[in-house]
């Protein structure tokens, strides 16, 4: 691909750098991708007899997922911007690819279900149901509170580190996300009968456990941590 940009590029232009050439290949792969992947949920969505309701289990965890993953998608692209460690350089890129198709997946649901991508109800209320349905030891937010969910400071202050400490503070960051995600995925598989939605969320679970535990392996590698400069 970089050969042919090349040839199409004025000859008096200065190459692009690999980095930004790099970025332009990752960001339309993942365009690409999170296209068949809505294809693809839609095409299989197609066999069922049913659709979930608007203010269903399945709305609602599609909806906040695909807001929890899109805040894990823009930090492993900063990462891949960032890091000179090849490991956090993989880490990233497999977060991407896996919570970008993951996405794909959830948006081509609310399509066939003939549903927005956001809804009128507050951010995880419609973990409530799970609760009741017997999730022992699920750690239920409050409404409206989204758990993992980096804040704007925190972003701010990830954007303004370079060298070690951002890689300390993606870990730091990214671990947190991981475990948010995971008791929304275990309220999916508590709380719907619904078989692409208990898959997908299984999926969730196991891979962000196996990320987690390899982030801190990394993190432990970077040793003691350092101060987080004020924004």
């Amino acid at each position: 691909m970089s050969g042919s940009m090349a040839l199409d590029a004025p000859a008096a232009a200065d190459p692009a750098p690999p980095h930004a050439q790099s970025r332009r290949w990752l960001l339309a792969a993942l365009a690409a991708m999170l296209l068949v992947a809505v294809l693809a949920a839609a095409v299989g969505w197609r066999a069922w007899d049913r659709a979930p309701a608007d203010d269903s289990l399945e709305a609602g965890f599609a909806r906040d997922m695909i807001v929890h993953h899109d805040q894990a998608v823009a930090m492993a692209l900063l990462a891949q911007e960032r890091t000179a460690d090849p490991a956090i350089a993989t880490l990233a890129t497999d977060i991407l690819l896996t919570q970008q198709n993951q996405i794909g997946q959830m948006l081509g649901w609310l399509n066939v279900w003939g549903l927005p991508a956001t809804g009128i109800g507050a951010p995880m209320s419609w973990m409530a149901p799970a609760a009741d349905a017997g999730a022992d030891g699920m750690a239920m937010p409050m409404e409206g509170a989204m758990p993992g969910m980096a804040t704007p400071e925190e972003l701010e202050q990830l954007r303004a580190l370079s060298g070690d400490d951002f890689d300390a503070e993606f870990l730091r960051l990214m671990i947190a996300h991981h475990r948010g995600a995971i008791p929304m995925a275990e309220a999916a598989l508590v709380g719907s009968d619904v078989p692409a939605v208990r898959d997908l969320a299984r999926s969730i679970v196991a891979t962000q456990q196996a990320e987690i535990a390899a982030m801190t392996a990394l993190l432990e590698q970077q040793g003691p941590a350092t101060p987080t400069p004020s924004p």
